[in-house]
């Protein structure tokens, strides 16, 4: 039997409730057999606990041996807002996200089959799709390409170069434009900051995977239904993802907020010299998690001429029929007019058609998109009172209390 032929009978083994970004990996296999996880990724806390004590546990140590916990130079370690965000803050809320991604992206595949919108004939395509994507979660090279990505580039070039400040501060001094890296900044350099990039560039690698399924899934016809009430042909479900990433947005935004932080209250920055990078990465975020949900576009406008073009002939013959029976003088019906289902079933004709007329071309609304926009910048709210000083709070507080 070739190795084709026994993947596709794996493949018809598998439900959509076992479909998971999260559950595989060698990284899941390691908090497996360190008790970190169990099989349905539960125990986050364990997991949260473990990776901060390892990740800033030593960096308060060795900055505090090293006289630069709290003072010193011009940047302490427990003056480092961009470092306590990250690793306190964004760290935790990468481990909760798996979890919750976990949990609802299952809710967000099953519909695919529980709700008729795979065909029978293409039910094998369309665990081909799962079977390929779980293969991708589970590759070994994948992961070890991201550490040399993390090493390669994270390290040696964006934070070496673009992301620590030139000041003196706990993880080093700028001596002669080169950064001299304290124990803490070599710890910092070597085990915190890889970790981090590595879990957060891990989870570019799962949406990847996750637009990749939804590319494949498209290249199958669809049962789409143009009547459907969600006015997307039945696809409304996949809008829940806004739902199962938040926690990812939300990561990426205190991410930005504790950059931006470090800029204004060491560098002298202000926050509206911003706006191009909040921009930026709000539209990006957005574009990810929304963009491969377009791959349906095409099937949905499809679907939306056929459904005007079917809807529209039933419309014509009952509304031809409709008033042959109840305004033409030939056959005018002595029927009582009050009460009759035929009214009730023109004005439900008339709102089959509206929602067939409306058919969207993307299974999102623009309610989606502000959502998603709102949840990436909800860390940079705190920020915004930065652009006022203390006596400037202090009377607009006053103002509203008297």
């Amino acid at each position: 039997m070739s190795t084709r032929t026994v993947g596709a009978d794996i493949s018809r083994d598998l439900e959509p409730a076992e479909f998971s970004l999260v559950l595989g990996g060698p990284l899941f296999q390691f908090w497996r057999r360190a008790r970190l996880a169990d099989d349905g990724g539960s125990l986050a806390n364990r997991r949260m606990i473990v990776i901060v004590l390892l990740a800033w546990g030593p960096l308060l140590l060795l900055s505090t041996a090293e006289g630069r916990a709290w003072g010193g130079v011009d940047l302490s370690f427990l003056h480092d807002l961009e470092l306590q965000v990250r690793l306190l803050l964004a760290l935790p809320l990468l481990i909760v996200s798996e979890l919750i991604v976990h949990q609802r992206m299952r809710t967000v595949v099953k519909p695919f089959l529980s709700d008729g919108l795979i065909p029978d004939e293409h039910r094998a395509q369309f665990d081909q799709a799962v079977a390929s994507a779980m293969r991708l979660r589970n590759s070994v090279a994948a992961e070890l390409l991201l550490i040399a990505i993390v090493y390669g580039i994270g390290i040696l070039v964006i934070w070496r170069k673009e992301l620590t400040l030139d000041v003196s501060s706990w993880y080093g001094t700028v001596a002669n434009g080169e950064m001299k890296l304290t124990l803490a900044g070599w710890w910092l350099a070597c085990v915190s900051m890889p970790m981090f990039q590595f879990l957060f560039l891990r989870w570019y690698f799962r949406l990847f995977i996750w637009a990749r399924f939804l590319w494949q899934v498209s290249r199958i016809k669809l049962n789409l239904l143009p009547g459907h009430p969600d006015r997307c042909g039945g696809l409304g479900f996949l809008a829940l993802v806004r739902v199962a990433f938040a926690p990812l947005l939300f990561a990426q935004g205190t991410v930005l907020a504790g950059l931006i932080a470090d800029r204004i209250f060491f560098a002298g920055a202000k926050l509206v010299q911003f706006e191009v990078e909040l921009v930026a990465v709000v539209a990006f975020m957005v574009f990810v998690i929304l963009g491969p949900l377009l791959v349906f576009s095409a099937q949905l406008e499809a679907a939306g001429r056929r459904g005007k073009l079917e809807y529209g002939a039933l419309a014509s013959r009952y509304v031809r029929e409709f008033e042959r029976k109840w305004l033409r003088s030939e056959g005018k019906s002595d029927e009582p007019v009050l009460g009759s289902a035929d009214i009730q079933s023109m004005a439900d004709m008339g709102n089959s058609f509206a929602i067939v007329d409306e058919m969207r071309w993307a299974p999102f609304t623009w309610k989606t998109v502000l959502h998603l926009a709102a949840t990436t910048l909800l860390p940079i709210l705190p920020l915004t009172l930065t652009m006022f000083s203390a006596q400037q709070v202090l009377d607009s507080l006053l103002k509203l209390i008297v």
